[in-house]
């Protein structure tokens, strides 16, 4: 069943993979030598929060949040998950501090737990986040917006997303 807000619930899909590149990097994560596999994961993961993610967070800070508030007629209904947003930027920013390390070929046991509670707080956080988002603000949006509300929504999330990833390159 196809639904007035689909194009994002698909993005999502689509994203979730990559985030899956969080978790096998966070297992693989040990004290003393690095793994190639983690060397590629680790930085595979960053590029993607980096171009991906986190642009696709800032699009849905000024295009779908105004929107669910606008719905929910309450104008701090998603303040929350504009935290998570801010909370991933953080998480990232610490990945790439850890980059270098991986780059050395050893990990001390403080850099590996830095690493590996890092790249599990991103898995965690990003996989609620997108849960939260489809169970209960997407729903409403299915029931709320028109077909043109929500392909206006849309068009204002790409080009927020597109942006975003200019921004960052």
């Amino acid at each position: 069943m196809s639904t007035i807000t689909q194009p994002l619930r698909d993005e999502h899909k689509e994203l979730f993979p990559q985030v899956e590149l969080l978790r096998q990097a966070g297992e693989i994560v040990v004290e003393g030598p690095v793994k190639e596999d983690l060397h590629r994961l680790a930085g595979d993961a960053h590029e993607f929060l980096a171009r991906h993610l986190i642009p696709h967070a800032q699009a849905e800070d000024r295009a779908l949040y105004p929107v669910v508030q606008r719905v929910m007629s309450a104008p701090q209904a998603t303040a929350t998950m504009s935290r998570d947003h801010q909370e991933v930027g953080d998480l990232t920013a610490q990945l790439k501090a850890l980059l270098p390390a991986l780059e050395q070929g050893s990990l001390s046991a403080g850099q590996a737990n830095d690493l590996r509670r890092t790249l599990f707080g991103l898995y965690s956080l990003v996989k609620v986040h997108f849960a939260k988002e489809e169970e209960i603000y997407l729903p409403l949006l299915d029931a709320s917006l028109t077909q043109a509300e929500a392909s206006e929504m849309f068009e204002k999330m790409e080009a927020a997303a597109g942006e975003a990833k200019r921004h960052a390159a």
